[in-house]
């Protein structure tokens, strides 16, 4: 498995020659080492990024264990009164716990333990199935064959693996980030080297990215994610236990229990489907509303880790619409000299929504989207 094939540019980022560019802004590599424990050998900042380019193994199991604090607000129905397995609020405040098994690149299983029930995603060659133990229900895909074998992962957007995790790290190494490393440490048993990434935008509210890098298997093991001067994480991913056994076979048998509603889906027909409607609607679409679609989509502010994404809301009607408002009426108030709006912040992020229907997001302080709503 390795961190690198689902982002190939990634293979190209740190090769042996070039590595120095991206360590500590310039600085020579032999410079920055790592103090590593007398069992360990010495390893810099510029060969640890080529042994997670190059890691990869043949199996593996284990416990991994995703908390997050990001500093929320207390907001009723938002943050807080709903369940423990609320959907995307349980792996952004509380701690969640998950199994995962790997065989190979087309046979993977990942399953979030929860307090009412599983979730798994199980890729077994072409198969796929989507599991939910609490209502019983699964769900088939039949892969085609040109779909490749990038390894399957819980379909939440937020990092369910430290391999994921590492991976949305590393993708943001360029000359705005400063990699460093700060010595051994010890994780699920294992010894392992600690590569430190650090924006030098000095807008972002992320402080640092610690990957805890396997000092054998050089896969992460670890990743934390702190806020700008805290002494904790505000999100970590991290095995609480590994083997790189490969897994038996049967881990990637899925036989649905007796009872349970199965839903077949043909990943190859919905793509085209909906490439067929975005043709369909593009061709009747007039200028005038072609026009409003492109200013309506997303786009980037900055770039880097003080990066802002911003976008016009889309229109809603009846109950939808009653409820958005609801919960944007929940949110504190902020206002400027770019009009009025609401405001939901965190220690890693911040996000304005205004009045007159704009959203602007970024890794950074509420001041940074104030600015760049004042410029219309």
């Amino acid at each position: 498995m390795s961190v690198f094939r689902s982002r190939p540019a990634l293979r190209w980022l740190v090769p042996s020659a070039a590595a120095v560019v991206v360590i500590g802004g310039g600085a020579a590599a032999g410079t920055i080492v790592a103090s590593a424990d007398p069992s360990l050998p010495e390893r810099s900042a510029a060969q640890l990024l080529v042994d997670l380019q190059n890691a990869k193994v043949d199996g593996l199991s284990g416990t991994i264990v995703q908390s997050a604090d990001l500093g929320l607000p207390k907001i009723q129905g938002i943050t807080e009164g709903a369940s423990a397995d609320a959907g995307l609020m349980s792996l952004v405040a509380g701690s969640n716990t998950a199994r995962v098994w790997y065989a190979g690149e087309d046979k993977a299983r990942v399953a979030l333990m929860g307090t009412t029930g599983e979730n798994d995603v199980i890729r077994n060659g072409s198969d796929v199935w989507l599991w939910q133990s609490e209502g019983n229900t699964a769900t088939h895909l039949k892969l085609p064959a040109e779909a490749g074998k990038k390894p399957q992962s819980l379909p939440t957007g937020v990092p369910s693996t430290p391999q994921d995790a590492a991976a949305a790290a590393l993708a943001a190494i360029d000359d705005s980030t400063k990699v460093t490393t700060t010595g051994a440490a010890k994780v699920a048993d294992r010894d392992a080297y600690e590569l430190v990434l650090s924006p030098k935008a000095t807008q972002s509210l992320i402080g640092q990215v610690r990957l805890a890098v396997d000092a054998e298997k050089h896969i992460p093991l670890r990743v934390d994610v702190y806020a700008k001067n805290a002494t904790s994480p505000a999100i970590r991913v991290a095995f609480t236990q590994i083997s790189f056994e490969k897994p038996d076979a049967q881990q990637f048998a899925f036989n649905p229990p007796p009872g349970a509603k199965v839903n077949e889906s043909n990943p190859a027909q919905l793509e085209k489907d909906a490439e067929k409607a975005a043709k369909e609607h593009g061709k009747a679409l007039p200028p005038a509303a072609a026009d409003k679609r492109a200013e309506a989509a997303p786009k980037v502010i900055g770039e880097g880790w003080a990066s802002i994404l911003t976008a016009k809301l889309p229109a809603t009607a009846g109950a939808d619409s009653k409820e958005a408002e609801g919960l944007l009426n929940m949110l504190p108030e902020a206002s400027g000299t770019w009009g009025k709006g609401r405001l939901f912040s965190g220690s890693l992020f911040s996000v304005l929504v205004t009045d007159d229907g704009r959203v602007f997001a970024g890794a950074v302080a509420p001041e940074s989207l104030y600015e760049a709503a004042a410029k219309k």
